[in-house]
């Protein structure tokens, strides 16, 4: 879907949804402004930024949190973004552009990752991420209606938290989307081919999840060392389709910024994910579940269970792209994620 149909489609959903004529409106014209300004000022993967701030966690980790705030001042709505593994908050770049001076819209860098400060191994757990993600919550919107958006092991944390606090959901939380995630079930050898070089056998790859812990720093010379490889890599388990080499780019910066020794850190939650439970809470809310169908790493089998146990719950699947979603085709995301938040809007105003 283009510029004109996603401002006509998030305006209508608006009014639809019983929220008035004048918010709809006021959202349709920042929308067309920004979608001009944009056409003739491309603006750079990953240059989207505001003036940071540090939420300290509960263990004492200080995590890196930006804000950008409605450009009229009021929101009807606090939209926090968590990102996946061995990511930052850089890969919402289409996301925080659809959206900046529309929401309220909070994006942090997880523990370990990005801008964050390092966790000891011990609490670098997908529950450890809900427990983060809750405080998120309490310190950047103390307030208010929330959604919560989550990519791959930030979905994971949105399962994390409601199957800590599924009270949340409905009261707090009004609206969650699960983009290209899985609250189980992971095939753990798929998720090691990012950060190994390509030509690296599957064998070798079964060995290198014993080894993780003390063969971190060899395994980020190989990855320096093979930088045309890692790209090769890079471009295969994160997108479907053809895309501007300058994503890939992007996504791999980001992978080689991710010191293997905090994916090593992290490695272990996923044999065990079971947070299939916690389904019920996010049921109490509009749920939106994106997905690519060439995705690797969460395949679309796992977006399609999730839609099965979560009521009511809607289903876009992507057809051809890949885990980074977000990035390939951000239009059709973006266009679901408008038409989510104009259903949560009137529950954020019960």
């Amino acid at each position: 879907m283009g510029v004109a149909g996603r401002i006509v489609g998030i305006a209508a959903g608006l009014a639809a949804a019983g929220v008035g004529a004048g918010l709809g409106a006021r959202i349709a014209q920042q929308r067309r402004a920004l979608a001009a300004r944009d056409e003739t000022e491309p603006v750079r993967l990953g240059s989207l930024h505001s003036t940071p701030l540090t939420v300290i966690t509960s263990d004492g980790v200080p995590l890196h949190v930006e804000i950008d705030e409605p450009e009229s001042g009021t929101s009807p709505l606090t939209v926090i973004f968590a990102h996946g593994y061995a990511l930052n908050l850089d890969c919402w770049h289409f996301q925080r552009l659809a959206y900046r001076g529309l929401f309220r819209c909070v994006f942090y860098d997880q523990r370990s990752h990005g801008r964050s400060g390092r966790s000891t191994p011990g609490n670098a757990t997908i529950d450890q991420l809900g427990r983060d993600l809750r405080q998120i919550i309490e310190e950047t919107a103390p307030e208010g209606p929330v959604a919560v958006i989550g990519h791959s092991m930030g979905g994971m944390t949105i399962f994390a938290l409601a199957e800590q606090h599924p009270e949340l959901f409905g009261d707090r939380i009004v609206a969650a989307g699960l983009i290209a995630t899985t609250a189980g079930d992971l095939d753990l050898e798929k998720l090691l081919l990012p950060f190994m070089p390509s030509n690296v056998g599957a064998d070798l790859l079964r060995r290198t999840v014993t080894l993780l812990a003390r063969g971190h720093r060899t395994i980020d010379s190989l990855r320096r060392v093979s930088r045309d490889i890692a790209l090769v890599a890079t471009n295969d388990f994160a997108f479907g389709d053809q895309v501007p080499e300058e994503y890939v780019e992007f996504v791999d910066q980001m992978l080689q910024q991710t010191p293997f020794q905090v994916i090593s850190e992290f490695f272990p939650n996923f044999s065990t994910l079971d947070k299939y439970a916690a389904a019920a809470a996010l049921s109490e809310v509009p749920t939106t579940i994106i997905c690519g169908t060439d995705d690797k790493l969460t395949a679309v089998g796992h977006s399609r269970k999730l839609h099965s146990l979560i009521a009511g719950s809607d289903l876009l699947e992507c057809e051809g792209a890949g885990h980074l979603v977000i990035l390939e085709r951000h239009d059709q995301v973006n266009a679901a994620l408008d038409q989510l938040f104009a259903a949560a809007v009137p529950l954020g105003g019960r």
